[in-house]
Formats: C-alpha cells, structure tokens, sequence
C-alpha cells in the first residue's frame, strides 16, 4: 500500500470501464486469492464478470491516494433491476419465495470485496455509509445475499455453520432455503457442544458485520464448487436494525 493515508471516495460506478476496474477486482479477489473458476471467469482478461453485471449497481471504493485505484466493491441489485434481469442472482441458489410474496421492498447485495492492503481498517465502513444512503433513498425494506465461506469442507465449517444456525436464523416470514438440489443442512453440531469463541472465528469477517446489524441467516447453505465457496444467504430487515448501530454504519453519510 502507499505510504500516504488513504483518501477514499464511495461511488457507483458511472462507465464500463469504472465496471471493468470492479470485475477485475473481483478477479483478483474471488480467483486469484479464494482459487474461484467456472463460466464468470476470464483469464485472459483478468476480470470475473456475469450476464447480471449489466443489471447491477456497482458500489466502487476508490482511494485517491493511489491514483485513483478501485480498492473495493459492491454490487447493488433492485426489485426493478431483478424484474428487467428475469431474476436475482441468489436465486440459482435459494427460493426467495417468502421474500418475493412479503411485499417489502428488497435489495439484493452480492460480490462485496476489498483489496488485500485494506482490511481490517476503515475501507468497509465507508462502503457501508454509501450503501445506507442508497437504502434510504430507495426505501429499501429488507436487504439480502448470499456471503461465502471459503472451502467446500463442511466438517471443517461445521462450528461455524452451527452457530449460525442455532442463534441467528431468519425469522419464518424471511427465511429462504437453499435449493433441495444442493441444500446442505447447517445445524451439524448441537448447539450444547459449541465453543461459541472458536466457531464465531470462523464466521467471516463481512458475515459478522451484517449480524451485529441484526442480520439473520436462510435455512440452509449451499456448496458453490465453481466459486470454491460455501454460502449461506444473509437477511437484513431494516425495520429491526439496532439504532445504534445503525449510526455506526451511518455517521457522516448526507
């Protein structure tokens, strides 16, 4: 990273270009780093992209300290966008029934990352602070996604796995489930056997942001080969957001 302070701008992404620097992230992140393959990915381009990317909005952190260079990513899908796309993206994965027929107004999230250099730091707070502007202009109800484990191994995530199962499912009236196809049970261990400080070690680092939100997790994971993930679907209900923690999130946006 440079040695200067970040300067960072969060913004959508008004260019194909400024779209083809967000697919080349996540090229680096997803296939690169996580070993993600399959029909999104291009490697003689170096980008991951998908017919969906021209239905999206693309959240781009941008730091100005290094040239202007799209260091993280967001992409934002509507109910309008979804209707014009013919569906979610999520829904290859899980049956968003209950939440296409709840008549709340959704906003589907997906393909967040960041660059190596900037985790662990400000960067996501930033991308959290745009994306509560875009909720609240949209009058977004609920907002949801699928987030991912890296690895396929759910032995190795059973704790991790469990512990969501047993102490953050989505209430029924939002509880989407996995297709049967590839629906892989959470509750592996009873929750009586959980080391609780290990298992949430394992919960990744953007699945923990969304559940001290309030988030709540699908029935239900799915295993993604291609992506070499393990995902599980997040559910955010605006309306049971903790204040407080909202204002985190919130704190300087206009």
């Amino acid at each position: 990273m440079s040695s200067m302070a970040p300067k960072f701008e969060a913004r959508f992404a008004e260019t194909t270009d400024e779209v083809r620097a967000a697919q080349k992230l996540r090229y680096d992140v997803f296939v690169r780093e996580l070993g993600a393959d399959g029909p999104c990915v291009d490697h003689d381009a170096g980008i991951e992209a998908d017919e969906f990317d021209p239905f999206f909005d693309h959240l781009l952190l941008i730091d100005h300290a290094r040239n202007g260079e799209v260091v993280g990513v967001y992409r934002l899908l509507t109910q309008e966008a979804a209707k014009r796309a013919g569906r979610f993206y999520s829904e290859t994965e899980y049956d968003l029934g209950v939440l296409k027929s709840s008549g709340r107004n959704l906003l589907e999230l997906g393909r967040s990352c960041l660059h190596a250099d900037y985790r662990g730091g400000t960067a996501m707070m930033y991308m959290w602070q745009a994306l509560a502007v875009f909720v609240e202009k949209n009058d977004i109800d609920v907002l949801f996604g699928v987030a991912s484990f890296h690895g396929t191994d759910t032995a190795k995530l059973a704790p991790a796995l469990s512990l969501l199962h047993h102490n953050h499912l989505a209430p029924p009236e939002l509880r989407v489930r996995a297709m049967p196809d590839a629906y892989q049970r959470m509750d592996l261990m009873p929750i009586d056997s959980l080391d609780r400080k290990s298992a949430i070690k394992q919960v990744p680092s953007l699945i923990k942001a969304y559940l001290r939100l309030g988030g709540t997790i699908g029935d239900g994971a799915f295993i993604d080969h291609g992506f070499n993930t393990t995902d599980v679907c997040l559910i955010l209900d605006t309306a049971t957001m903790n204040a407080k923690t909202t204002q985190r999130y919130t704190r300087g946006s206009t």
